[in-house]
């Protein structure tokens, strides 16, 4: 107390730190969507995996990875070549526990519900940190692009399903457990991988040495990577160790790290092949489909992904308003405020309705071979339209915070730079209304499954009929695609979206289809027009009372 009789050391209004809370258990909504699709069996672990990802220590373990980013050692003391990257101590904790809990597994173990059971888990563990999710993603996802070479598949699927996260830097033949990487895109050509100029030589059967240069290497610190280069007869698929089967360093030798936006815990690479060891994976000439088997997994991860960054925010901004009073009231009882939250919440609910959807479409593709057509075309719906709201939402969600969320200590900011990698990482935009597009071209099967999909829904809600009657309108219009590529797409998606609300969570999609379905949109969250129900709304997407015993 001063000479004033003013206490300079009490701070009242302020939010207490949000941690030791089960994020799995504290999102009914999250549980909702979970049971609808018929994943009991992952309930269990997704209340382990949630106790661990709400408490302090891992809390922490995301904002230690990423004040200490990775860094690169290209060579040793004495000019000899390392191309190692070291990271801090949390970057490892969180893979381990990840690992241990088989986040990039139990797609492939589980004897039924794998994708569900990965896709909630994986949910549970971006919410504490994004870069360490890209190489449990790409671990996971590697799985079908190896099976295509049963000898390769034979070798590295053990320590790929491994549940033992082993960090040396030793021949993988000696671990316990590896991590994939992929480098695909080249300075020339970006997205547009036929323009790869990386080449690679026959010099025994199945073997080959590539030269060249990648623009991005996704965690440089893998122990091996898919590699696009051009062959003789086209451009391939090679799997690149990093070291070779003799115990040797392969030649791979990055250049630099690259200074990101966001995702700053994770490294990302340039890298030049040198005469690299690879083996190829399938025949030549058919790198991109063989690759794109990876792809399509990495970007259903980027479905689930967004929508678990966007519900990890609102938590924060929810429990801030919970807290936080102004103009004499507790900012979450405020009619506007509210308004504001219960619409992102519904926009939160949407994603996480549709990330789980498409987790069960990849689950019912293993043995359905319409539903393989239906992830193969929505799995590109999904990865756009998630990706996409969530940068927009997650500007509207750091001001629900006002000053206190702008600044470092809050964890909005990194949440903030990280979720637009989701939109770019395995194709931007653009690139997946393309492929919506040529699915529709080359693959008619999926769009006929998506048509059924839309046919099976009509009479559920006649906002929704008068949606999917625009959809028809457009499909009509074929010398219009390439333009309205978009349009199409997001029509698509908010359509999949209110069917699978009004399935899920009729109150929901009842409140969906008004919002986002009967006019063309508004233009920013908080416009609901009824304030019925929004308490039960934002209740869905984070409670304090702990929901599941």
């Amino acid at each position: 107390m001063s000479g004033s009789g003013f206490d300079f050391q009490h701070v009242t209004n302020q939010v207490p730190v949000l941690e030791n809370y089960n994020t799995f258990t504290t999102h009914p909504h999250l549980h909702q969507a979970l049971q609808a699709y018929g994943g009991d069996a992952a309930i269990e672990r997704a209340i382990q995996l949630g106790r661990l990802m709400g408490s302090h220590d891992f809390q922490e373990a995301g904002n230690l990875a990423n004040k200490y980013t990775p860094v690169l050692h290209t060579h040793d003391r004495f000019g000899n070549r390392l191309d190692t990257v070291t990271y801090h101590p949390a970057y490892h904790q969180m893979m381990a526990t990840a690992i241990q809990h088989q986040v990039h597994s139990i797609a492939w173990t589980a004897p039924q519900g794998g994708y569900l059971a990965h896709s909630v888990l994986s949910y549970l563990k971006q919410q504490i940190d994004e870069g360490s999710s890209c190489p449990l993603t790409m671990t996971f996802a590697v799985v079908p692009s190896l099976k295509i070479s049963p000898d390769i598949a034979e070798e590295w699927l053990p320590l790929v399903l491994s549940n033992t996260y082993d960090e040396r830097h030793i021949p993988y033949y000696d671990k316990r457990g590896v991590t994939f990487g992929m480098a695909m895109t080249e300075p020339q050509g970006g997205s547009d991988v036929r323009a790869n100029i990386t080449h690679a030589h026959a010099v025994s059967p199945g073997i080959y040495r590539i030269t060249g240069r990648k623009w991005f290497c996704s965690a440089p610190m893998s122990d091996a990577f898919l590699v696009l280069a051009q062959a003789p007869k086209g451009l391939s698929c090679f799997l690149v160790p990093r070291f070779t089967p003799e115990g040797n360093k392969n030649q791979l030798r990055f250049q630099r790290l690259k200074d990101k936006l966001g995702n700053r815990s994770n490294a990302s690479g340039e890298v030049e092949f040198h005469e690299a060891w690879g083996r190829i994976i399938g025949e030549e000439g058919r790198g991109i489909a063989n690759i794109m088997e990876m792809v399509r997994h990495t970007r259903l991860d980027c479905a689930v992904g967004s929508a678990a960054t966007m519900q990890r925010a609102l938590a924060e901004a929810i429990h801030h308003c919970r807290h936080r009073s102004a103009f004499g009231r507790k900012l979450a009882d405020q009619p506007l405020m509210k308004n504001v939250l219960a619409d992102l919440c519904l926009e939160s609910a949407a994603a996480t309705t549709l990330a789980m959807r498409l987790a069960q479409s990849f689950d019912e593709a293993t043995t359905d071979e319409t539903a393989l057509h239906f992830s193969r075309i929505t799995t590109a719906i999904g990865k756009f339209w998630n990706t996409k709201r969530a940068v927009l939402a997650m500007g509207e969600i750091l001001e629900c915070l006002g000053g206190n969320g702008y600044v470092e200590e809050s964890i909005l900011p990194r949440l903030y730079r990280d979720i637009p990698v989701n939109a770019i990482w395995e194709g931007s935009g653009n690139i997946q209304a393309l492929d919506v597009l040529r699915a529709m071209h080359k693959e008619p099967q999926s769009m006929d499954a998506l048509m059924q999909y839309f046919q099976r829904a009509k009479g559920q809600h006649p906002i929704l009929n008068q949606h999917l009657q625009k959809i028809q309108q457009l499909l009509h219009q074929p010398a219009d695609y390439e333009l309205k590529a978009r349009i199409i797409t997001e029509k698509m998606a908010l359509a999949i979206q209110a069917i699978e609300l009004i399935h899920t969570a009729p109150a929901l999609g009842e409140l969906f289809c008004k919002a986002r379905l009967a006019t063309e949109g508004h233009l920013t969250w908080g416009t609901l027009e009824d304030g019925k129900g929004l308490d039960e709304v934002i209740a869905g997407v984070y409670t304090e009372e702990v929901s599941i015993p």
